[in-house]
């Protein structure tokens, strides 16, 4: 069984004591792909080198994480379009609109994340979208840039169905994390109406650690939990569950 955590911050600051250890643990219990996600352009470095360290199992993305669009974005998406020239990435992202701890970026939010997704369309790759009480606004971005060479994953996905629904129609999967097991998530009551080819699984770690972890550091181990959880939901077993959200994950990110 081979399970894909396809969001995952492993660089962090939060694993800084024990980040060889903590990936370990997650390798020993079969989570065996990891796909990193961007913030800026301070993390670059980290990013490499532990792609350096764990080469068979770690997959890079190029982006520009919307709460870190400041008056700077453009250098920083021209570092970003700069990496893409140079080598292989996986992805384009994370990228989209973040509203929870800043409405007045939302132009400039918007702009890059509407630059990103034309990047992902130049090379051919997939974009990996957040979104923090900003659906609509997402979607706005989306609807503009639909079409032709626009795919990815819906990264942690909270919304409600309807929601749902129209995220799959701009050709996202929803990427499902700690929040399915939350007695207060809501996703749990309507995930299993959506097909089981429109899912990968992620832990956003360190972040949004689930229960019974929930307040505490997360890490790609936990995605166990959320496993569980979703084969729950589908009545199926962990094993279906991994195996065809790993296929999923193929599909999207092309490895």
């Amino acid at each position: 069984m081979i399970i894909t955590d396809t969001h995952t911050h492993l660089y962090s600051e939060s694993f800084n004591e024990d980040r060889e250890e903590m990936i370990k643990r997650a390798i020993d219990a079969n989570i065996k792909r990891f796909f990193i996600p961007a913030i800026d352009s301070t993390y670059i470095e980290d990013m490499y080198a532990l792609e350096k360290q764990f080469p068979e199992n770690i997959f890079l993305m190029a982006g520009l994480h919307p709460t870190h669009v400041k008056e700077n974005f453009r250098e920083e998406l021209a570092i970003v379009e700069k990496q893409l020239n140079e080598r292989k990435f996986y992805a384009v992202g994370e990228t989209g609109v973040d509203l929870y701890w800043d409405k007045s970026t939302l132009d400039i939010q918007q702009e890059a994340f509407a630059y990103q997704i034309r990047l992902a369309k130049k090379h051919k790759l997939p974009i990996v979208i957040h979104c923090r009480d900003a659906f609509d606004e997402v979607f706005e971005v989306l609807e503009q840039e639909k079409g032709e060479g626009l795919f990815g994953v819906f990264h942690c996905f909270t919304g409600t169905f309807e929601q749902a629904q129209q995220a799959l129609s701009y050709n996202m999967k929803l990427g499902i994390g700690g929040v399915v097991t939350f007695k207060n998530g809501k996703i749990d009551r309507f995930l299993g109406q959506i097909p089981l080819s429109e899912i990968v699984l992620e832990t956003d770690a360190p972040y949004l650690a689930p229960a019974p972890y929930r307040g505490k550091r997360n890490e790609s181990l936990y995605l166990v939990e959320v496993l569980e959880k979703v084969a729950a939901v589908y009545g199926s077993t962990p094993e279906e569950i991994a195996k065809i959200t790993t296929r999923n994950s193929r599909d999207i990110f092309g490895v």
